[in-house]
């Protein structure tokens, strides 16, 4: 899924369908910060990024239920047009103990659930093959995810803590050693073990994440101003970034998510 160069004409998944998050209920919150479904339009097929986040997800796709790794740079997978994902975004931290499988080990990948040892799946997919419409599908999704979450291990709580500081902008490595208890190459470890790779990435793909929610609240605000308010560096730097990690330029995505914001 590593990028190539730069497409300037490809869309952000968000642009390329309907896409809606919910939260999750009471019994899967430990272990999941999401469901969502994403419906594409019908119509010739678009070139979709699927931006990173720091997020290993599992999907209901195409009458699979497959294990999306999380990414370090854009994917373009090929959709079908008109096609209906519905996905559980995993926890920070819950992952890895629920899938029984390092995340390293999954970077970049799409990997069929049964692959990865997980029991029943094929009478899972079968049952929800047999959903009327998107609303039955997601309901008996959520379902099936509440029995299984019955034998589930238990999020890892430090991984909990490490995304947290990458999200608010923080540097994992600086303070978080002390109120963890563990060294640098201990918490270079449980990075690779939770999130697939090490915490200097991972800061960097949170970075760009509250990028993408100021361009989606900001509607004109400009560039300069933005790269402050993410956390960059300055303007070129944020540039740079946002180019390695999505293959669009600032303006691009800008646009793409102020055209979403106005028209939706």
């Amino acid at each position: 899924m590593a990028s190539g160069k730069r497409k300037e004409t490809a869309l952000l998944a968000a642009r390329a369908g309907r896409y809606r998050e919910y939260a999750p209920p009471p019994t899967l919150r430990r272990h999941f910060s999401r469901l969502w479904s994403h419906a594409l339009h019908n119509g010739p097929p678009a070139m979709v990024a699927i931006v990173p986040d720091g997020y290993c997800d599992l999907l209901w796709i195409d009458g699979r239920l497959v294990v999306a790794g999380p990414d370090r740079t854009a994917a373009f997978p090929i959709i079908r047009p008109g096609a209906t994902v519905i996905g559980a975004r995993f926890a920070p931290g819950a992952a890895a103990p629920w899938l029984k499988t390092p995340i390293s080990a999954l970077v970049g990948c799409s990997v069929p659930l049964a692959d990865i040892g997980w029991k029943n799946t094929a009478e899972f997919e079968a049952r929800l093959a047999d959903c009327p419409d998107l609303s039955a599908a997601m309901a008996l999704f959520g379902r099936l995810l509440e029995g299984t979450a019955r034998d589930a291990e238990e999020p890892a709580r430090d991984a909990a803590m490490i995304f947290a500081a990458a999200a608010d902008g923080g540097r994992p490595a600086s303070g978080l050693l002390d109120r963890l208890g563990i060294s640098e190459r201990q918490l270079r470890r449980r990075c690779h073990h939770h999130f697939g790779y090490g915490a200097k990435t991972l800061e960097r793909i949170r970075r760009f994440q509250r990028f993408l929610d100021l361009c989606r609240k900001s509607g004109t605000m400009p560039l300069a101003r933005l790269a402050l308010e993410a956390g960059f560096a300055d303007q070129p730097h944020m540039t740079r970034e946002v180019g390695e990690l999505s293959t669009l330029t600032p303006a691009v995505i800008l646009d793409q998510l102020g055209t979403r914001k106005r028209g939706d």
